[in-house]
């Protein structure tokens, strides 16, 4: 069996595919990925996954978009794949209409988050729909993480029921287990700079305008004016491809307020153990699809405070596993933070109920396995 892995860049094949890539593997499918080049492929190659480099930018420009689907259609009917599987928007747009030239390939798609949702207004919501109900047509089979979101797809005709699928979301559990830094907390917060006694909020997201980043900085200001043991601590960067608006500002701004209170590790690959220095995780996006980030910090028995918005409600079990604030409101979110920072009993309930859950429904490879006999109950 010949499989594609379509996806813009090779972050997205480094952080999220690879477990899927390596189950593929492992039942003796070759799984080869296209994506636009990068510092993640030249490691990859080395370790002997199977690449071809494609030029496929995440905004759609129309003559970006026409060079990428020949491309992409060129190396389709060169390799002959027996399924081409799809993944991140404008990559799975451009993917599905040149595998559409394509007949004897098995087209998949799986929405990580559809890129409509439910605070976009209401024409540019409805033309998104249109585009995926367009693409919709040369899809074979659907992967939605979000419950949510196979609603969504069946409601608006963009696939039949029979063909679309909730996988959810996984993360490893033999990583990410707090058990693992239970005696390393203090010396780890020490050399970050953070104290003893210091109450952590914690968020790992692109640092662009729509993970929350905005609201969440107005809140730690208020917070810290009140509690002098508050930090906060960004895990994050903003990526070449990325094209929304910047909190470079934001950060600044926030930065000659907090000072030291205010931590800024940029990119990090020590996700475990950043998440074990925290004493709450938050997310409070505007649109998601089923956060992989909230589900590790779910893991490591962190509450999380989340938008509730597709995705982070699925996830989150409100006054359970953490708090559900309305997206883009700077009090709720305050006044969330503020209700587990002041209450030690709730705040390690939620963890605690928090780390069940995670290991209940999103095990990594439990996910993986999930897919591989989808695909197989329709391809033999």
């Amino acid at each position: 069996m010949k499989v594609c892995q379509v996806c813009a860049v090779d972050f997205t094949v480094e952080k999220f595919l690879l477990p899927l890539i390596d189950g593929m593997e492992s039942v003796g499918w070759e799984v080869t990925t296209i994506c636009t080049g990068g510092p993640a492929v030249s490691f990859l190659s080395k370790k002997g996954y199977r690449f071809r480099t494609v030029s496929i930018s995440r905004s759609m420009n129309l003559f970006k978009a026409i060079k990428t689907i020949f491309h992409l259609y060129k190396i389709f009917k060169q390799e002959k794949f027996d399924i081409i599987h799809v993944h991140t928007p404008v990559a799975a747009l451009l993917g599905r209409i040149a595998a559409s030239f394509v007949k004897q390939s098995f087209v998949i798609y799986t929405a990580h988050g559809f890129y409509y949702h439910e605070e976009m207004p209401f024409l540019k919501r409805k033309f998104y729909i249109i585009l995926e109900i367009i693409a919709g047509k040369f899809t074979d089979l659907l992967f939605c993480q979000s419950a949510e979101d196979t609603l969504s797809a069946v409601k608006n005709r963009i696939i039949s029921e029979n063909r679309a699928f909730t996988i959810g979301n996984g993360v490893d559990e033999i990583k990410f287990n707090p058990l693992n830094y239970t005696h390393t907390v203090n010396d780890n917060r020490k050399h970050l700079g953070i104290p003893a006694n210091a109450f952590v909020v914690g968020i790992i997201a692109r640092m662009v305008k729509e993970k929350g980043y905005t609201e969440l900085l107005e809140a730690s200001v208020q917070l810290a004016e009140r509690f002098p043991n508050f930090y906060l601590l960004v895990v994050g960067a903003k990526l070449e491809s990325d094209h929304d608006i910047s909190i470079e500002k934001d950060i600044k701004n926030t930065k000659s307020k907090l000072g030291k209170n205010l931590i800024l590790l940029g990119y990090r690959d020590d996700t475990p153990m950043i998440l074990s220095l925290m004493d709450v995780f938050c997310l409070p996006s505007y649109r998601e699809g089923l956060p992989r980030t909230i589900i590790e910090a779910m893991m490591m028995g962190k509450p999380v405070v989340a938008s509730k918005i597709r995705g982070c409600r699925e996830l989150v079990i409100h006054d359970q596993t953490g708090l559900l604030v309305s997206p883009k409101n700077t009090l709720e979110l305050t006044n969330a933070i503020e209700k587990i920072m002041l209450n030690k009993e709730l705040r390690l309930k939620m963890g605690i109920k928090a780390m069940k859950s995670a290991n209940i429904f999103h095990k990594e490879q439990r996910i993986v396995e999930l897919q591989i006999n989808i695909i197989n109950k329709f391809i033999s």
